[in-house]
């Protein structure tokens, strides 16, 4: 038994290091996440947005202050995580996907400089394979983060969505995942999530979201909404997202932080 108790603890040990030396300071954090509020941006088809109602707010009779409130929100909208079985039938629910997925080393393509005018540009092969003759093959089972630069128009719908019109998802102009690099990055370099600082990892004048079933169907959720991504290195920047675990949900807000050594 004590044989047993101390090879224990030595598998604990390197997770007590980390989480000493974090507290010691040789780590800063970086939060991906926009707040929920009455600004949050939803897919302009969605039926309801989020919602904050007061249930109390004062002074109790006891004499002590005391505060609660309840909310209800679209499962997609803000800062969110789509689970596989959003676009992929049998495949992962929210509460399903494993932590080894939720936690893990980001690769963060930046495209922000290609766009230009073009607000329907989508991250090509010839994309990423020029990011790998920089920076490296990207290694299996990274997070892989693209940065557009779309974060700073939130939460202007207009200047963030391309359209603004209620109830209509026809109009809307954003960058994304083109196909060929989803399937590649997907199929060949095996990522384990992928993540975007605008509403969806297709462009925003997709019809047939072809980086949603490309990923979805192998069980490759996508972080969609983040922010801040211009703050984490290209490589090397520890990833937590943790989202509201949701008993059969196809997604649901996520704290999504960044640490960085």
């Amino acid at each position: 038994m004590r044989a047993l108790l101390v090879i224990v603890m030595l598998a604990l040990f390197p997770a007590v290091a980390k989480a000493q030396s974090m507290e010691q300071g040789s780590h800063s954090l970086v939060d991906l996440s926009h707040a929920y509020n009455q600004e949050t941006l939803y897919w302009p088809t969605s039926p309801t947005r989020f919602e904050h109602d007061e249930l109390a707010f004062g002074i109790t009779p006891g004499g002590w202050f005391y505060s609660a409130y309840s909310f209800s929100m679209p499962e997609h909208g803000g800062t969110h995580i789509d689970a596989p079985m959003h676009f992929a039938e049998g495949r992962w629910a929210l509460d399903e996907i494993p932590l080894e997925t939720l936690i893990g080393t980001a690769v963060v393509i930046d495209i922000s400089h290609l766009i230009g005018d073009d607000a329907d540009y989508r991250l090509s092969l010839a994309d990423v394979l020029a990011f790998e003759a920089k920076h490296g093959q990207i290694p299996e089972h990274s997070i892989l983060l693209l940065m557009t630069g779309w974060s700073e128009r939130w939460p202007n719908a207009r200047d963030y969505l391309g359209d603004d019109t209620p109830g209509d998802a026809s109009n809307l102009h954003f960058p994304g995942f083109g196909e060929d690099a989803t399937r590649f990055l997907v199929e060949e370099r095996r990522v384990k999530m992928l993540g975007i600082d605008t509403a969806s990892i297709d462009y925003g004048q997709s019809a047939d979201f072809p980086a949603h079933r490309i990923a979805y169907e192998a069980n490759v959720p996508g972080l969609e909404n983040l922010t801040n991504l211009h703050l984490l290195p290209v490589i090397g920047a520890m990833i937590v997202a943790l989202p509201i675990k949701i008993e059969g949900g196809s997604g649901g807000p996520v704290r999504v932080v960044a640490m960085l050594p």
